[in-house]
């Protein structure tokens, strides 16, 4: 079973296309194997730096042959008298068989022409020679360049083509313009550290599976994963040569695994007296602008030693040059650092924010100035809204006027990374108080998915009052997210304004602060669209109902029985109350898991769908009022009406204390009574023929409905 070879040598790839190319062939390349019918024990996706390459093992060399089964034409047009016509020949041509190999069958549009042809496996060189070019035209990624004078796209130039199969040289030619680069078995060893035994040679590659080998004698790790934790163990293994422990995020290590070929960790020193900085900013200059690793004192601690590690991908015997060279770099980063923040240490925070008035938040909108006077606005009726006072009032009013402040300070402008950080230090440093200073930290969270959401009353509200400023101004210039552009975040703003609430427990009423929110922006600008209320809410919804589905892990049609599909009340209820909606949705599911949903599916369900014919407010609970027993026909009526009365202060308790497993048992007790009522011995008929039993018998079945919408809208839930 041979084995086949692909490696397609390059100019140095950015670090963020080698692990996606890896990641695209993986999926591609057993995916058009197994088109062709290529059985296979193994495929290894490799890459470097300077190389992709895949190893299939265990391949055929030919593909099976297979039969195929043609259908022709009509019976009746390809035979007449038994003969066959012209049709019939050119068929039989077309397919490559004798006239004696037609079939008629019986179809169900009537008789036909079919051959089985028996196609020959075609020789997997073959098949490889084709698919190759294929593998390397449809990678896909960012900034792809020409180079020479062809069409051929890719990140950088393609200089080397090795193509085995076991130890034959595949023919494959790559052509872009006059630039031809033809397929051999010579690849490349590392650039410092490998010494080809001829001045123009590289590295020879006997059999296709020797490759691994053959690179890691010329210096080059290919197997990603391996080359990945070798740097992480050279990073702690020096940490703990420094007496201390090595601070290695998982971003940093995926990135730094695909800009070397042959790691080799080196230790660089600073002078200790940058340590009065923030270690929030020596880590910033260290791991964001020179891709290297912080050394911390105690893990999970801050507090940083004065080292760090870069990962080298030069001669380890020329280490100490290399760390000369890396600190010198470093040196000077934190002393431009250390000067900024002197410098900005000079004045308190709050005197920053004149300066805020000279900083454009968007064109249309004007200054950030503008946003945070904004800002301050939306915290104070989150604030009343929650009923927030005394100190914690004054905290959140104090945190939302310098919750920008540190964007003009030095360090900022140079670190944008900085962003709040900075802040937090600086009002400290102003004599802010903890929780003034925390909060403009908190107010920037969470930056992603899966980030620390604030913890602080007064960093939930600034937090919230800062996204959802952005997000109306954003919506009034009629600048709304599409499937492929979101250039403010605005999905992420009201992801977070969701989870914020969620998370604290805050019942914050979103349809009131929205509308609250969209006055204020309206009356400062009259040519607001009048739909812009409309579109913030359903924009939530969206959120809302995605945040339930692939976060909480909800049901398609359960969320919609919450959320409400074209109910106006149901969609006003949800964000009137978000932490209502998010306990209706994780309910519905938890006790469709557990079955219960099923003993009362079918009478509610019923029910609402023959509700829907009468006229009831939806709202109704109390029977008194919207039934009249005098009506009453059949003993099951009267059965009914009773469980109704009885259902009231269940709902109005399930309501108040947010226990619906008292509302889903009350119904599951009156299950058996409807049943009776639609299908006992004393059954009725709904629809009767006198308007007023019928209306009375809607309206005992439109209570139901609304006792069991107080939990959700059961007419959009599946039957499971």
């Amino acid at each position: 079973m041979p084995n086949f070879l692909l490696e397609l040598g390059t100019e140095e790839l950015p670090a963020s296309f080698v692990v996606s190319s890896v990641q695209q062939w993986q999926r591609l390349v057993p995916a058009t194997l197994a088109e062709e019918s290529l059985t296979n024990d193994s495929i290894n996706v490799y890459a470097t730096p300077r190389r992709l390459a895949v190893l299939v093992k265990g391949l055929p060399v030919q593909q099976l042959d297979r039969e195929e089964e043609v259908k022709g034409p009509p019976a009746s047009s390809a035979f007449k008298d038994g003969k066959p016509t012209k049709a019939a020949e050119g068929f039989a041509k077309k397919q490559g068989v004798e006239i004696d190999a037609l079939e008629v069958r019986a179809t169900d549009k009537g008789d036909f022409v079919f051959v089985l042809k028996k196609i020959p496996g075609r020789m997997s060189a073959d098949i490889l020679t084709e698919l190759v070019p294929q593998w390397i035209n449809k990678l896909e990624g960012k900034r792809f360049m020409r180079w020479a004078d062809g069409d051929l796209k890719f990140p950088r130039p393609i200089r080397s083509l090795v193509a085995l199969l076991d130890d034959t040289v595949l023919p494959i030619t790559l052509v872009s313009g006059s630039d031809t680069v033809k397929s051999d078995r010579i690849s490349q060893g590392h650039r410092v550290l490998y010494t080809p035994p001829t001045p123009l040679g590289g590295v020879s590659i006997p059999q296709a599976e020797d490759y691994v080998e053959c690179l890691r004698a010329a210096c080059v790790e290919v197997d990603r994963t391996q080359r990945k934790n070798q740097i992480k163990a050279q990073v702690e293994a020096a940490a703990t040569k420094q007496g201390g422990y090595a601070d290695i995020t998982e971003d940093l290590l995926e990135e730094v695994t695909d800009l070397v070929e042959w790691p080799n960790a080196v230790v660089g020193k600073f002078d200790e007296e940058f340590l009065i900085l923030p270690p929030e900013v020596i880590t910033t200059i260290i791991v964001t602008n020179q891709r290297y690793f912080p050394i911390l004192k105690n893990p999970g601690y801050p507090e940083l030693l004065p080292y760090f590690i870069t990962i080298s991908n030069g001669d380890p015997a020329k280490a100490a040059i290399i760390a000369a060279g890396n600190e010198r770099v470093v040196r000077a980063r934190l002393a431009d650092g250390q000067f900024f923040y002197k410098a900005d240490l000079v004045k308190p925070l709050e005197d920053y924010l004149p300066k805020l008035e000279k900083v454009t938040f968007q064109e249309d909108l004007g200054t950030v100035r503008a946003k945070v006077d904004r800002l301050c606005k939306i915290a104070s009726l989150i604030t009343n809204q929650l009923q927030i006072t005394g100190e914690e009032q004054a905290y959140i009013a104090r945190a939302a006027l310098l919750c920008k402040a540190d964007l003009v300070t030095q360090m900022v402008y140079e670190l944008p990374e900085m962003q709040g950080i900075m802040g937090q230090k600086y009002a400290l440093a102003s004599g802010e108080s903890e929780e003034v200073a925390t909060a403009i930290f908190e107010h920037y969270l969470p930056k992603g998915a899966g980030d620390n959401l604030p913890q602080t009353i007064t960093g939930q509200v600034v937090a919230i009052a800062d996204k959802l400023d952005t997000l109306v101004s954003i919506f009034g210039l009629g600048m709304l997210p599409t499937g492929s552009s979101d250039p403010f975040a605005l999905r992420r703003a009201a992801n977070a304004i969701t989870n914020i609430i969620w998370a604290a427990q805050l019942p914050v009423n979103l349809h009131q602060l929205l509308a609250e929110v969209v006055a204020e922006f309206t009356a400062t600008r009259p040519e607001t669209p009048t739909e812009l209320l409309a579109q913030l809410y359903e924009f939530f919804l969206q959120r809302i109902r995605t945040l339930l589905q692939e976060e909480k892990n909800v049901d398609y049609d359960l969320v919609n029985a919450v959320l409400g599909e074209n109910d106006p009340e149901y969609t006003e209820r949800a964000l009137r109350d978000l932490l209502d909606a998010r306990e209706r949705a994780l309910f519905l599911q938890e006790i469709r898991n557990n079955q219960t949903l099923d003993l009362i599916y079918e009478t509610v369900n019923r029910s609402t769908r023959l509700a829907a014919q009468g006229d009831l407010d939806k709202i109704q609970l109390e029977p008194k009022t919207a039934v009249k027993p005098e009506l009453f026909q059949k003993s099951s009526e009267q059965a009914f009406y009773d469980a109704v009365v009885q259902l009231v202060p269940q709902t109005q308790l399930s309501k108040q204390t947010r226990n619906y497993q008292q509302l889903v048992d009350s119904l599951t007790e009156i299950a058996p009574t409807v049943s009776n009522f639609f299908d006992g011995p004393e059954s009725v008929l709904v629809m009767d023929s006198d308007p007023e039993i019928k209306q009375n018998r809607l309206n005992l079945l439109g209570l139901l409905r609304n006792h069991a919408r107080v939990l959700a809208d059961f007419g959009a839930i599946v039957k499971s």
